[in-house]
């Protein structure tokens, strides 16, 4: 994924220097060195570049980013780091801590928040345009396989399974989108997918405090798909319709009269955005450089982030234990560390 990482500097550049690249494997930092105008820095070792950067992008294995992102804001350097966070709850708390005792931002790279159809989305839901929503769901159906010795693989290296590596970002968007979760199931499967340690295929149902239900199906199994990935957001005039594949968001209603029985006829469909080459990576490396630049807030900043991460562990336990998962009290949205 390095030459993706790479593309998302290309807005930045005016504003920034890339002076150092890292990776264990010296030719694979050396190839993506290979991007830059300015040739940076190649080492395998990244507690030795840190004398020449004042911030860093982590994207590593996800029990690296802790004791990575620590180890640079400790040495006074701003952060922005891959989701998830990271793999425990005490974890994400020292990299809090360090941001917060060494006035660094720390931010986590929530890439989806900044795509402009998912933006549109939102808008959408939160102007209640076409009514109150009252089921949201978030579809992301992929084919993602590994050797079984990947650390993608790993449950203790990746987290869990799917559901913490990926569904992660759905999880921050319906918290955002739709507030505080009151209560959830997980029902996850490594069916088809047994290069995963954990599950490879999720299912996770939440019902909000306004009484929204939200729900993500993701799979890393799917050998064919239509919904790709697809968000439905069934309001009282209609659904809006967001597919990623196509780059649209679109209106799905308009119905003049029900006939009890039958479906109903003459929907309309009306196309609200269009952007097919969207690239949010980039957007959000612009954000991060203009929280450096101005001290503002990062929008997906690391306590927001932790939170979606602990509705997560909630779910995973509750599914253990063959339960509901209570979501109230878990203090989401009032977490403060300034």
């Amino acid at each position: 994924m390095a030459r993706s990482h790479a593309a998302r500097m290309n807005e930045v550049l005016d504003k920034v220097e890339i002076t150092a690249v890292v990776d264990i494997n010296l030719e694979r930092a050396q190839m993506v060195a290979e991007l830059f105008p300015k040739k940076p820095v190649v080492h395998n070792n990244y507690e030795e570049i840190l004398d020449h950067v004042d911030a860093t992008l982590i994207v590593l294995p996800h029990h690296l980013h802790h004791p990575v992102t620590v180890k640079c804001l400790n040495e006074g350097k701003h952060v922005l780091v891959e989701k998830p966070m990271a793999n425990t709850e005490q974890e994400c708390l020292e990299m809090i801590e360090s941001a917060r005792r060494n006035d660094r931002v720390l931010m986590v790279a929530y890439c989806m928040r900044f795509h402009p159809l998912v933006l549109k989305f939102k808008e959408i839901m939160d102007n209640k345009t076409f009514g109150d929503v009252f089921q949201l769901s978030i579809w992301t159906e992929q084919h993602t396989q590994r050797d079984s010795s990947n650390w993608m693989c790993k449950a203790k290296e990746v987290g869990g399974g799917q559901f913490f590596s990926h569904g992660c970002h759905y999880i921050d968007l319906m918290l955002w989108m739709l507030g505080k979760p009151v209560k959830g199931i997980h029902l996850g499967t490594n069916r088809c997918t047994p290069w995963m340690e954990e599950e490879g295929t999720s299912n996770v149902c939440l019902e909000f405090e306004n009484g929204v239900l939200g729900y993500h199906f993701g799979t890393w199994g799917a050998r064919g798909t239509r919904l790709g990935y697809s968000f439905h957001a069934h309001c009282e005039k209609g659904m809006v319709e967001m597919q990623l594949g196509k780059g649209q968001v679109a209106y799905l209603g308009d119905v003049e009269k029900h006939v009890p029985g039958v479906h109903d006829p003459g929907q309309k469909e009306v196309i609200l955005l269009e952007q097919k080459h969207a690239k949010p990576t980039e957007i959000e490396m612009s954000h991060f450089i203009e929280c450096i630049e101005t001290g503002k807030k990062p929008l997906t900043d690391a306590v927001s982030s932790l939170e979606g991460l602990k509705v997560i562990w909630e779910l995973y336990e509750a599914e253990e234990k063959n339960i509901i998962a209570d979501l109230q009290g878990m203090g989401l949205g009032s977490m403060n560390f300034d």
